[in-house]
């Protein structure tokens, strides 16, 4: 059966959310996905549409989003749903909004040097084989400094700091650039790579998007073949911020 997956882009204009958009569509249609792309948040009104697809992509920046949206969103992550996405079009989305925070990982705070800077991206060959294939790399773009859920699964780091600032007397640290984590039922994806349209083409970076929207996607799979229970209830935890 063909897998389903929906692009919702947009947002701040400098991350070339269009641009972006079709190159994900162009990787999910190699892959046999039927692909719907959206341009508006309106897009996650419909928490049955959403909880019938396989993979849901944000790509939108520094928006805002209705609370009624990211519950929908959760809600279909839970039931098994996949999530990937890279950048701030995923971990700097909307800012005000904690429970996208908590069902993505982590969220953006800083990029010390701004766009250009030379950094390295190495591979961690821990208990997940998503990255196997991988041989670490340069890439000249943005250094992501990201707040991290400590829950999540590393998948590859960058070495702080590359650029000096105040962050620099804290000594170095190895930053997350891309991890996997569940969400209920769900795959959770995400690689702080992809600034803007050429970063995310470069071959190393659209080979992690690939592997990681195919990992996401496969969730709902393995749910639906070995799960006894259809009817989980959904996490209502996520109050503070509502």
């Amino acid at each position: 059966m063909t897998k389903k997956a929906l692009i919702v882009q947009g947002g701040w204009d400098g991350h070339e959310p269009e641009k972006v958009a079709s190159i994900f569509q162009d990787i999910l249609k190699d892959e046999n996905f039927d692909v719907e792309v959206a341009d508006s948040l309106d897009a996650y009104a419909d928490v049955e549409k959403l909880k019938s697809l396989d993979l849901i992509v944000p790509h939108w920046t520094m928006g805002e989003i209705e609370q009624k949206y990211v519950n929908n969103i959760s809600q279909a992550v839970i039931s098994g749903v996949g999530l990937a996405g890279c950048h701030g079009g995923m971990c700097d989305s909307f800012r005000k909004n904690v429970d996208w925070q908590f069902m993505t990982g982590g969220n953006w705070v800083a990029h010390p040097g701004n766009d250009g800077v030379e950094y390295m991206v190495n591979f961690k060959h821990s208990s997940s084989a998503l990255f196997e294939d991988m041989d670490d790399f340069k890439v000249v773009s943005e250094q992501y400094y990201l707040h991290v859920d400590p829950a999540v699964e590393i998948l590859a780091t960058t070495r702080f700091p590359v650029v000096s600032g105040p962050h620099s007397t804290n000594g170095s640290v190895d930053m997350p650039v891309a991890w996997t984590k569940r969400w209920g039922l769900g795959r959770v994806f995400y690689n702080s790579l992809g600034h803007v349209a050429n970063i995310v083409a470069m071959q190393e970076v659209s080979h992690m998007m690939r592997k990681g929207f195919l990992w996401a996607a496969e969730g709902k799979t393995l749910y639906q073949t070995n799960s006894t229970n259809k009817n989980e209830p959904v996490y209502t935890g996520m109050g503070d911020s509502q």
